[in-house]
């Protein structure tokens, strides 16, 4: 999986925990919280939502690697072409 998929894959979450969002202009690297109105609780979907439809676990020491379209794509490719092996 590329990071432009998981990119994607973090965005249909979005919309899915947040369907008022406007995600047509995300900017890849800035805090999606300072683009969004996302509060810790949609953070959280987020993560719940990544392990219950991709089995993917995020650590909450993690979290933080999660702040941006970049950073989420960085952190969590190698984690999708590992439950792909």
């Amino acid at each position: 999986m590329t990071e432009d998929q998981v990119k994607d894959i973090i965005l249909e979450i979005i919309a899915e925990i947040a369907p008022d969002e406007d995600l047509s202009d995300v900017k890849p690297d800035v805090r999606l919280r300072d683009q969004l109105d996302l509060d810790s609780m949609d953070f959280l979907d987020i993560v719940m939502e990544l392990r219950k439809q991709h089995g993917i676990e995020v650590p909450e020491a993690d979290y933080p690697e999660l702040a941006s379209l970049d950073s989420c794509a960085a952190y969590l490719t190698p984690k999708f072409k590992t439950q792909a092996a």
